[in-house]
């Protein structure tokens, strides 16, 4: 069930009456309605993996009672590691069993033997990555004695699959969404209206930007050899916007949903593409997975206590884990890398911390010095997504090579115009809205009601003239 399909549409309306006018004065009937309504989102993507949500969230829920009743560490320790390993293990399995097989018959390949990878036809469920997450942060949480387990399981069974983020995020935290699914919530219309915002900017940046975008970067990728070397250009820029209006737009979305039903989850997105640096970048691109690696990778590493051999270690560990997060492909890994290789000099001259306000705060355009260190490191993020987007490292290679072998200045790909204006209004808006949690999440007061509502028309419309076939978020193979 698409957060863009009609399906959605229909069954978001349903939850939300029976919550607020049905069921709203038993704060244990709307977390279970929650429950059942999660269940209900995740089982139509496929019934069969439902049984493995529901396990995962058993276990932790369990194990997280076991360690907290522990009288010494090595019986917590032994808890603390059934979790972590049996999570992992299933994660390990589902999403890299065929990468590690193959990889490990090529490696002894190099070295004259030969090996037939045994490898079998395995489904990823949808959103193991995230609600696995979810479970072990409680779980490790708990063992540092940060929370105390959660003794009813509706309210820690809602914690992980809470339907809005259960299966592309942002990753919560049990100290964030917990003491909210506890509460007594009462209906905030003010509150709603801008989850409807919200909502409504997230199908936009989806449905316009990032699903049009997609067919010329299809196009472009897959026949790259009959291109030009700007046409290659136009494909890595356009994939640079189409995955994060696709990414940004699902988390606007499952944020937007989430307060229509009084809950507020964790700011995934904080305009990055306006970033003076790559740090800069990586703390406002997927914030949930970067701080969660932060906290449960980095920190346990050592984070930046140690010389800066230990700093640039820890650096590289956490962005080749986070390249490998997205998935079993060498092609993930080099992005990652890359993105440790940019950071290293900011580390290095402990410049990492430079910028932390959003840039030209207060101000209606940024300084030279801003503009260009936006464009630079928009750049390098641009070459690094050509890796994230190819199906190989060969592949990438092959699509860069091309864009200096294939005839550069022929006139690039003509994108439609209707289009190309969209995305400078897409732009646009963004950074007259790049000081507020999203785009649209200025206070009403600032404008007319007229101009407001003329504005939210163009949306709608620019949303149901580009609506085709429903197409699936980038992030849910992940």
């Amino acid at each position: 069930m698409l957060f863009n399909s009609i399906n959605f549409a229909l069954f978001l309306p349903v939850v939300f009456l029976l919550y607020w006018f049905v069921i709203n004065r038993s704060l244990k009937a709307q977390n279970i309605l929650l429950l059942a309504s999660s269940y209900f989102f995740y089982a139509s993507w496929d019934y069969r993996f439902l049984f493995l949500l529901i396990f995962s969230t058993m276990l932790d829920y369990f194990t997280g009672i076991k360690i907290a009743g522990a009288k010494n560490i090595a019986y917590k320790k032994t808890w603390l590691w059934i979790s972590i390993g049996v999570n992992l293990g299933f994660l390990a399995f589902f999403k890299y069993y065929n990468f590690f097989s193959v990889s490990f018959s090529e490696a002894v390949a190099h070295l004259g033997f030969r090996v037939d990878p045994w490898t079998i036809k395995v489904i990823l469920p949808i959103g193991i990555s995230f609600y696995t997450f979810h479970g072990l942060s409680y779980v490790i949480d708990i063992y540092k004695e940060r929370i105390r387990p959660e003794k009813s399981f509706i309210n820690y069974a809602v914690f992980v699959s809470f339907f809005p983020l259960l299966v592309a995020g942002p990753i919560e935290r049990a100290t964030h969404l917990l003491p909210q699914i506890k509460k007594k919530r009462l209906f905030d219309h003010a509150r709603a209206i801008d989850g409807l915002r919200q909502i409504l900017w997230g199908l936009f940046k989806k449905v316009v930007i990032a699903d049009q975008c997609s067919q010329y970067v299809n196009v472009i990728f897959n026949g790259s050899a009959s291109f030009s070397g700007s046409e290659h250009i136009v494909g890595a820029v356009l994939f640079t916007f189409q995955i994060y209006c696709d990414f940004s737009g699902y988390s606007d979305i499952a944020l937007g949903v989430a307060r229509l039903f009084g809950i507020e989850l964790l700011r995934n997105f904080a305009f990055p593409y306006f970033s003076r640096d790559i740090a800069e970048f990586w703390r406002r691109w997927h914030i949930s997975l970067s701080s969660w690696f932060k906290d449960y990778l980095y920190i346990p590493l050592g984070g930046s206590k140690g010389g800066l051999w230990m700093k640039i270690r820890n650096t590289f560990i956490i962005f080749l884990v986070s390249g490998f997060w997205h998935g079993a492909n060498w092609t993930f890994i080099i992005w990652g890398g890359l993105n440790a290789i940019y950071f290293l000099p900011l580390l290095i001259l402990n410049k990492n911390r430079a910028n932390l306000e959003i840039v030209a705060k207060g101000k209606l355009l940024p300084t030279a010095w801003e503009f260009a260190g936006m464009v630079f490191t928009f750049s390098i993020t641009v070459f690094a997504w050509i890796f994230f987007r190819a199906a190989s490292v060969g592949g990438a290679v092959k699509y860069i090579a091309e864009i200096f072998t294939a005839p550069f200045f022929t006139y690039p790909i003509r994108l439609n115009i209707p289009f190309t204006l969209l995305i400078c209004f897409f732009l646009i808006v963004e950074w007259f809205g790049r000081e507020y949690q999203y785009a649209l999440g200025k206070p009403d007061i600032a404008f007319p009601k007229i101009a407001r509502w003329s504005f939210y028309y163009v949306l709608v419309l620019s949303i149901w003239y580009f609506a085709g076939a429903e197409q699936q978020f980038i992030y849910f193979q992940f």
